[in-house]
């Protein structure tokens, strides 16, 4: 039978994380786990599920998702959120996978959102093609801070499961606020770097064609209020990231001028 090794990347998960290693059960032959010094219970939840455990602060979620394949003992990696279950149709495409020969070297599965318990199809969050799996010899991930992938070479085509995996991206609409503002500032810093200067109406600009995107052209008004909340955060997390960007690259310019 194949083995398969799973990598999850935790921050104070406690409430979410079990079910993840349920749903990883009789699927991952080893499962590693990269925790950025949670403070809640996650550790002791996967020491019990016999998880192989490692600590390191959060240095952009691509670099954190590399270090955690390059600690996997099997050339197969199943990459999982903690916040993330295998459905039960995707659970049996790879209990087959196991069990058969395995004949592509990526795999991508479609994911399955939810927004405080609401199953979104639109607003580009369904099916939301992820890849998953991969033979950690000829594809990693790259090292982008957020919107990190897995690259591989050209001439290689993903096969897609069947299945979803269910990714709950929130319980309250706070919590939701939260994640997408802390994801803002990590985009932030990455928008500062960029050669082009970010004028004082680029955050306005950006976040209007941000929420036009996601509510007109990804169909998120099919979606009712949700799929509205939903562009409407994309907009406010867009226009703060361009923002705080903006902040950075002045105080840098002045930080630069000073020592001229």
């Amino acid at each position: 039978m194949n083995k398969i090794s799973a990598t999850i990347l935790t921050y104070n998960e406690g409430r979410r994380i079990e079910a993840c290693l349920q749903s990883l059960r009789d699927i991952a032959d080893e499962i590693i786990v990269v925790d950025s010094y949670s403070t809640d219970n996650t550790i002791d939840i996967c020491r019990r599920y016999g998880c192989k455990i490692s600590q390191r602060r959060l240095a952009g979620f691509g670099a954190q998702r590399q270090y955690a394949t390059s600690l996997t003992t099997h050339s197969y990696v199943l990459a999982v959120d903690a916040d993330e279950v295998l459905s039960p149709a995707l659970r049996q495409s790879l209990m087959t996978l196991k069990s058969e020969k395995i004949e592509h070297r990526v795999y991508a599965v479609s994911r399955q959102n939810f927004f405080c318990g609401y199953a979104v199809k639109h607003c580009g969050w369904y099916p939301d093609l992820q890849i998953r799996l991969f033979d950690k010899r000829y594809a990693n991930w790259n090292l982008r801070d957020v919107h990190e992938r897995v690259i591989f070479r050209d001439s290689v085509r993903p096969q897609r499961l069947s299945g979803d995996l269910l990714h709950y991206r929130c319980d309250t609409v706070e919590e939701y606020t939260v994640k997408q503002l802390q994801l803002a500032e990590i985009k932030a810093n990455v928008l500062a770097t960029d050669d082009s200067t970010i004028s004082p109406v680029t955050p306005k600009i950006k976040a209007v064609k941000a929420f036009l995107s996601m509510y007109i052209g990804s169909a998120g008004f099919l979606d009712g209020h949700v799929g509205l909340a939903i562009s409407h955060h994309h907009y406010k997390a867009t226009k703060h990231a361009f923002a705080k960007a903006r902040t950075i690259q002045k105080q840098n310019s002045c930080h630069t001028s000073q020592h001229e």
